[in-house]
């Protein structure tokens, strides 16, 4: 008995037909962080980092990294995307990266809004790994994931 959406009667992966779903708004959150010295945020808030402006830069390609996700994860239906929003943050020892996603669409979009939190995070990284070799990424999550129909916006 095959339970699984992505999978067909012989356990192969296959992409999920969502073709007889009705369009509707759509929209998924997701968080994470990375945690780094105190010297790194240091550099990373007088904005000293050789690279460039760290917050800036990972916000910019957490944006691009979820625009992509249907080329990076084999199984993702390519999106309308109508909005994605990338915010870094320094909290504490770390850096914290929301994201927003929203499509008018058949299929959820809670992929992108991951995807958008590791592509920021991992810029981070990047960025900063000259200077820290103990960076952490953690507690990558979605924290939300709606969907309205389209005669009832969000």
């Amino acid at each position: 008995m095959n339970t699984f959406s992505h999978t067909d009667k012989e356990g192969k992966a296959k992409m999920v037909d969502v073709g007889h779903k009705k369009l509707q708004i759509r929209t998924a959150e997701a968080i994470g962080k990375i945690s780094m010295s105190e010297k790194t945020i240091k550099l990373i808030e007088e904005n000293n980092m050789k690279k460039g402006d760290v917050l800036t830069i990972s916000e910019i390609a957490g944006i691009q990294g979820g625009k992509r996700t249907s080329d990076l994860i084999p199984l993702c239906h390519p999106l309308q995307i109508t909005k994605i929003d990338v915010k870094a943050e320094i909290e504490e020892n770390s850096i914290v990266v929301r994201s927003f996603a929203k499509c008018i669409g058949q299929t959820g979009i809670e992929m992108e809004a991951l995807t958008a939190v590791n592509i920021a995070l991992l810029t981070v990284y990047d960025m900063c790994k000259a200077v820290d070799k103990n960076m952490q990424i953690e507690e990558i999550k979605l924290i939300s994931k709606k969907k309205q129909d389209i005669d009832k916006p969000l």
